[in-house]
Formats: C-alpha cells, sequence, structure tokens
C-alpha cells in the first residue's frame, strides 16, 4: 500500500483561491494573452511534464538538474518558459512547490499542495507519478466528453445552415413564381415559410444581438450573482439526459481528488479546503463545507455526505467503510473507479439518443420547407388539369 503522510500543510482557504485553469500566467497571475489562448498550456502538457519529472527523479537526477533536463527538451512556447523559472527559482534556494505557486493558472492548489506533500514527506516522485495519473484521467474524461459532442454538433451545424441557405437562395427563387398565383390562394404552410423568409431578412440582426446579449449577461450574473448561479448550477444538475452525466462527474472528480490528496499526505481538512476552492458547482461545495464542519466539530464524513443530497447511499456507505477500517483514500479511489466508468457508460448512452432526435429534427425541418414550396406548384398542375 502507498506510503501515507499526514503532515501539516500551508493551504489557501477556499475564498482567497481563484478557480484554477491551464493556463499560463506569465508571472504571478493571469496574463492578458492568456484570455486569448496565446500563453495556454494543456492538461495533456503538464502531465507529460509532470510525469518526465517523477522518472528524472526516480532516476536518482536532482531536482535542478531534472528541470533544467525537461526545459531543454521542451519545445518553445509557454511551458518551456514557465520551466524555465522554475530552474531559476529551485536553483535560488526556493522549495519547488513555492515556485510553482508563482505560475498559478496552471500549477493549482491541489498541484502545488501535493508538492509540498511530497517535499515534506521525501517521496516526491511517488506524488508526481500519481499527479501525473490524476492529471491523465481528469484529460481522459474531457475528451470523451468533447468527442461525444462532435457529431451532435455537426448535424446541429449542417441544420443551420441548410436552413439558413434555404431562406436565402431557394424561397427567393420561388417567390416570384408564389406570387403569381396569389398570396391569398396559397396554401398556409407556403405563405409562412414565405413569411418566416422575409422576416428573418429583415430582422436577423436583432437575433444575432439578442443571442449575443443572452451569452454575456449569463456569463455577468454566472460571475456575480450567487443566486443565479445557484440556480443555473441546479438546473445543470436537473437537466433530462445531460443532468445525470453532470452528477455524476461531480461525485468522480470529489472522490478522485479527495483520495489522491489523501493518499499524498495532505490532512484531511486542507484537502477539503483544496476541494472547496476547486470545485466550480456551488451545491457541491455547500456539500464540501458541510462535510468539513462536521470533521471540525469531531464527527465523521458520511452522516454530512448523506445529508448534502450529492452522494448516493453506495458512496455514503463506501466512505463510511473507508472511515472506519482506515482506508479513506482507497474507497475513495474505489468510488472514483466506478463512478468514471458509469460516466463513459452514461456519454455513450446519452449521445446515442441525441444524434436520432438531433437527425428527426433535421429531417422534419427541411421536410417541412420542401413540402411549403412543393404545395402551390402542386396547387398550379391541379388548376391546370380541371382547364
Amino acid at each position: 500500500m502507498p506510503k501515507k503522510l499526514q503532515r501539516k500543510i500551508p493551504v489557501p482557504k477556499a475564498g482567497s483561491v481563484t478557480t484554477p485553469q491551464v493556463a499560463e500566467s506569465g508571472g504571478g497571475g493571469g496574463g492578458g494573452l492568456a484570455l486569448f489562448g496565446r500563453n495556454r498550456v494543456t492538461a495533456h502538457v503538464l502531465a507529460e511534464f509532470t510525469s518526465q519529472l517523477a522518472v528524472l527523479l526516480n532516476a536518482g537526477i536532482p531536482i535542478t538538474k531534472s528541470l533544467r533536463i525537461l526545459e531543454g527538451q521542451l519545445p518553445a512556447g509557454p511551458m518551456k518558459r514557465i520551466a524555465k523559472g522554475l530552474v531559476e527559482d529551485v536553483e535560488g534556494g526556493t522549495a519547488l512547490s513555492e515556485a510553482m505557486t508563482k505560475h498559478d493558472t496552471v500549477f493549482d492548489p491541489l498541484y502545488t499542495n501535493m508538492v509540498r506533500a511530497g517535499e515534506a514527506g521525501g517521496v516526491q516522485e511517488e506524488i508526481l507519478n500519481r499527479l501525473a495519473g490524476f492529471l491523465t484521467t481528469s484529460e481522459a474524461i474531457k475528451s470523451r466528453v468533447k468527442g461525444a459532442l462532435v457529431y451532435p454538433v455537426a448535424i446541429m451545424f449542417v441544420a443551420v445552415a441548410v436552413l439558413l441557405l434555404v431562406f436565402a437562395f431557394v424561397i427567393p427563387k420561388f417567390k416570384m413564381v408564389f406570387e403569381s398565383i396569389g398570396k391569398g390562394t396559397m396554401h398556409w404552410t407556403t405563405r409562412l415559410v414565405i413569411d418566416i423568409g422575409e422576416h428573418l431578412k429583415v430582422f436577423w440582426w436583432v437575433y444575432l444581438v439578442s443571442a449575443l446579449l443572452v451569452v454575456v449577461l449569463h456569463r455577468v450574473l454566472m460571475g456575480r450573482v450567487a443566486a443565479y448561479r445557484s440556480v443555473m448550477h441546479r438546473v445543470a444538475l436537473r437537466m433530462p439526459l445531460f443532468g445525470r452525466l453532470t452528477h455524476k462527474n461531480l461525485v468522480a472528480r470529489f472522490a478522485r481528488t479527495f483520495g489522491t490528496l489523501i493518499q499524498s499526505g495532505v490532512p484531511h481538512l486542507d484537502a477539503l479546503d483544496i476541494l472547496q476552492a476547486s470545485t466550480s458547482n456551488v451545491h457541491m461545495k455547500s456539500a464540501v463545507g458541510g462535510v468539513q464542519s462536521s470533521i471540525k466539530e469531531g464527527a465523521g464524513f458520511a452522516v454530512p455526505m448523506g445529508e448534502s443530497g450529492m452522494f448516493d447511499d453506495i458512496v455514503v456507505n463506501m466512505v463510511d467503510v473507508g472511515e472506519q477500517t482506515g482506508e479513506l483514500d482507497r474507497m475513495l479511489q474505489k468510488i472514483a473507479d466506478r463512478y468514471e466508468i458509469e460516466v463513459d457508460r452514461t456519454i455513450e448512452t446519452t449521445f446515442k439518443l441525441i444524434e436520432p432526435i438531433l437527425l428527426v429534427f433535421l429531417a422534419v425541418a427541411v421536410g417541412f420547407i420542401v413540402f411549403a414550396l412543393f404545395m402551390p406548384l402542386l396547387q398550379m398542375m391541379q388548376q391546370m388539369g380541371r382547364r
């Protein structure tokens, strides 16, 4: 079983920690260029850097030389500049964990505190290996979600593009023919399609501006209004199809992060501090806060977790058993494994259900327009046949 540490580690309070993002700060904060992705460090690059650093340290190479080797082999870019800064700081006598805090948009509180735990216990390479595995697992889940989204998004893009092309080029061509028939004698579907086309031709900019304003307003309210953020996070958890996926992903991330921190020697309260700081969903953050308050009062984990409504009975009971047997970290890792498998299954089933729904929507929309455009022609043919 991995060596366990319980060293007191200074951890930033939840209120003072920004939500971690994998992007270079260029210094201590977040540079302006990072907002546009020019100084971005991906999770994959960070995981590779961590894994390679662990291999070098495990081979007995000193930390300063290991960082110098990594800096030399990294391609030009933000990670190379960060590695250079780490080399300079460590050679100047600064601990690696402290040097990493200067780049807090790349090395988040979870990362720096695990490195600090490794320094305190003399098992830095082991901690870095765990970190690399944690980062790789998290990135794999994100990649699977993004990969599953590609096909539905492509279908939606094609659907919108087809409809816009029809309203922009096809309907105007037919309009002259339709007007010769007389708008009063047109089928209602034809009148509706023509009216929609004329309306969009004049007011398309209103819909575009409105959509942009809604997006901007949503982002502002999410950042500044706690009540709105709470409602949106609750909606995300209860949304059809996606709600279960969001909930399971939150539980899996909680278990993986908490288990990794405890296994790395970070004390329970400090680990919960880090979890609160790095959790974006306010309801999971509240659940973690409840567990933290319970621990401070000398109680256990299971009861507040059950009362929070964020964890099902299986998770609560497994945590309870792990706490009683002194193997909480192992139980949390088992929970994470189980929920990550469920996340994979939910992604597969959810997006398999979405694809036919989108295809049916596209078929109905295009079919309705085709029907509307050809109805006047059928009416003309019927009139000519009667004559």
